[in-house]
């Protein structure tokens, strides 16, 4: 494969071991598949610092059989500054942005490790659809019908945007 270093200075310190640190996450992900991913890897060969994965909706709950595609761009100084991740298929979630599709996580704003990797980032974005936070909401309009006790109401919004959205077969309940 025919991958490009760091994305302007291939030939710093910082850039070869941001190289190497994404190189053997990935030869790691293809070795050890997450199961919350159905992929996970560079968009080109042309570009090691630009990634998609394709994200399953976690059984048991609204988003299963559902599946979201993720963009993700791996900063220069990476695993010291944390990657940006943002939803391509438009997802109902009070901390997704139902236009941009940013997502409100801990992880990858204050509280991000160099110990993080993406596949494990990509873990706590899954984890994250089995427990919206209403308080820190992206998307009001959710976040609004989880604070009003409706949660059949927020589950059937859920199942009808993942249904037209990203693929999620029809369910009754």
């Amino acid at each position: 494969m025919a991958y490009s270093s760091a994305p302007s200075s291939s030939s710093s310190s910082s850039g070869l071991s941001s190289t190497t640190r994404v190189m053997n996450e990935l030869s790691n992900y293809r070795k050890e598949p997450n199961p919350a991913l159905e992929s996970l890897g560079p968009v080109s060969e042309d570009d090691l610092f630009h990634w998609n994965a394709v994200l399953k909706g976690p059984e048991g709950t609204p988003y299963e059989g559902g599946r979201w595609k993720i963009d993700i761009r791996i900063p220069e100084n990476y695993p010291h500054k944390a990657p940006e991740m943002k939803f391509l298929t438009s997802i109902c979630h009070p901390n997704i942005h139902l236009k941009t599709g940013e997502i409100c996580l801990d992880l990858l704003k204050h509280n991000w490790s160099a110990a993080c990797s993406i596949s494990m980032t990509l873990t706590s974005v899954q984890q994250l659809l089995t427990s919206p936070e209403e308080d820190s909401p992206l998307n009001v309009d959710a976040a609004l019908v989880i604070r009003a006790g409706d949660k059949v109401g927020y589950e059937s919004l859920v199942r009808v945007w993942s249904l037209l959205h990203a693929g999620k077969p029809p369910t009754l309940g």
